[in-house]
């Protein structure tokens, strides 16, 4: 009678059959491409049926791997229950927040005072896309962001709740042309080109969120950039090229610069506390409390008239 698989070797399959490709697959569950092909290879020797076709131009899933992957499923999601009710509520919450100025760290301080006893241990990726392939990794807990901006294959194995709608900003340098504004109208962008993150998969939430938005309004987004790590470094990028960057009402001081809120329409950026579907750990149940009695209690979840968001997000209900 063959044994059960690893679980390793199933989540690598698993993780190629949604992304038919290794090299997304790969950066997904945070491994070597080499090593994701090796344990993809090794379930096959050990199944011994071939679960995929490979090309140079594509990746695709052959009977026995399209048999196989709702079973795997079925597995995976089994083990991670089961390291969840034995193992998890003895640990700490790894939560992502982004970003020191955020709606997660609002929320993780919050969490912090309300449940002294339980340890949470922040991490501060630049966006949610970057922090989900690490929560399906394993490698975080929890984080906050746009879910619609994900992924559909990531947000399968995602739980989420939406907490908070940021109204969108847009940070200009004091000598802008629109600086004096107190509010600033959507369409006096026109003509503008603006940073939201393209060339940074960390981010590519915003940067899809940022396109729907200006999509049709004659303003532009800053051409793909390297990522920019840390504050001090994200200034000394900003300032020296002379970006205007689209933001929210949530954002890092930056010498120089102003941050106007976008009206007409008032453009909403929803943040969802999102987790690994199947966790369960007393830190995220304190967690989920705090940030909803934080946002009943701030009114983070009224939607001022005339606002704006892209219809994905409402689909979403997001």
């Amino acid at each position: 009678m063959p044994r059960t698989p690893d679980p390793r070797l199933l989540r690598a399959f698993v993780a190629v059959a949604e992304e038919l490709h290794f090299t997304r697959a790969a950066a997904r569950l945070f491994v070597a491409q080499q090593a994701l092909s090796r344990d993809v290879r090794r379930l096959e020797r050990e199944l011994a049926v071939p679960l995929f076709l490979r090309t140079t131009r594509q990746v695709t899933l052959t009977a026995d791997g399209e048999r196989l992957l709702p079973h795997a499923r079925r597995v995976l999601t089994a083990y991670d229950e089961l390291a969840a009710a034995v193992l998890d509520g003895d640990r700490p919450l790894v939560v992502d927040v982004a970003a020191p100025v955020s709606t997660g760290q609002r929320v993780l301080d919050a969490v912090r005072e309300a449940a002294p006893e339980l340890e949470f241990v922040a991490r501060f990726h630049s966006g949610l896309a970057g922090a989900a392939a690490g929560i399906v990794a394993g490698a975080v807990d929890v984080s906050f962001g746009r879910v619609a901006g994900l992924d559909p294959a990531l947000r399968t194995h995602l739980d989420h709740r939406l907490l908070r709608h940021e109204r969108v900003a847009v940070l200009l340098p004091e000598g802008h042309r629109l600086a004096a504004r107190t509010v600033v109208p959507v369409a006096e962008l026109a003509g503008e080109t603006l940073y939201a993150g393209a060339g940074n998969a960390d981010t590519a939430e915003w940067t899809d969120y940022a396109r729907l938005l200006l999509a049709g309004r004659g303003a532009g987004l800053a051409p793909p950039f390297p990522k920019i790590e840390g504050d001090a470094e994200f200034v000394r990028v900003v300032r020296r090229r002379g970006w205007s960057v689209l933001a929210s009402e949530v954002f890092v001081d930056v010498p120089g610069m102003v941050l106007r809120p976008l009206t007409d329409p008032v453009p909403l950026s929803p943040v969802s506390v999102v987790w690994r579907r199947g966790l369960r750990h007393p830190g995220l149940t304190a967690l989920l409390t705090a940030g909803a009695r934080l946002a009943a209690r701030e009114g983070w979840l009224v939607r001022p008239p005339g606002s704006w968001l892209p219809a994905a997000d409402e689909a979403l209900g997001t």
